[in-house]
C-alpha cells in the first residue's frame, strides 16, 4: 500500500506560493486543507504550504521530469523573467547543465527555496556518461571536475 508523503513547505504566503508552484511546474491547482494549501505533485506525494511569519530555512526541491516537461517548465521560467542557474550554488547564471547526459536547471521560488528540474536522476549516467554528474566526476577524473554546462 503506498504511503502518502506530505512535505511541508514554509512560505511567507502559503496560497500565493502554492499557486506559483502550480503555474510554473504545471501541477493541478492547490486545494485548501485546514491551514494548508496542498499541491499534489505525484499520486502519493504532496507539497503542503503553510503561512509562516519570520525567518525559516530555505529548502531544495528537485523534480524529475520528462524532456517534454522540462521544455514546458523551462519556457515558463524564462517567460516569467526568472533567473536560473546550471548549478545549485548559483555560480552559472542563465545556463543549464547536461549532467548524466540529461538536462537540469535551478531556479528559486518567491520565498527563496531552490527548485530544480532534471531529466535524468543524479548519477544515472554513471561513469559512461559523456557529461558525468559532478558527484560522480571525481571518481572518474580524480579531483578535476568537468564543467558540463550549456
Amino acid at each position: 500500500m503506498p504511503v502518502l508523503t506530505p512535505h511541508i513547505v514554509p512560505p511567507t504566503q502559503g496560497g500565493a506560493s502554492a499557486r506559483h508552484y502550480c503555474d510554473v511546474l504545471g501541477f493541478p491547482p492547490a486545494v485548501r486543507l485546514g491551514e494548508f494549501a496542498v499541491v499534489k505533485v505525484s499520486p502519493d506525494t504532496t507539497l503542503d504550504f503553510i503561512d509562516r511569519d519570520g525567518d525559516f530555512d530555505r529548502q531544495h526541491y528537485a523534480f524529475l521530469v520528462t524532456e517534454t516537461e522540462f521544455d514546458e517548465i523551462f519556457d515558463r521560467v524564462k517567460r516569467r523573467g526568472q533567473t536560473y542557474w546550471a548549478d545549485p550554488t548559483h555560480r552559472e547564471p542563465n545556463e543549464i547543465n547536461v549532467w548524466d547526459d540529461g538536462r537540469g536547471v535551478y531556479f528559486d521560488d518567491p520565498d527563496g527555496h531552490r527548485l530544480e528540474i532534471i531529466t535524468r536522476p543524479y548519477g544515472s549516467g554513471g561513469t559512461e556518461a559523456q557529461h558525468p554528474h559532478p558527484l560522480v566526476a571525481p571518481t572518474i577524473y580524480g579531483t578535476d571536475r568537468p564543467r558540463n554546462i550549456h
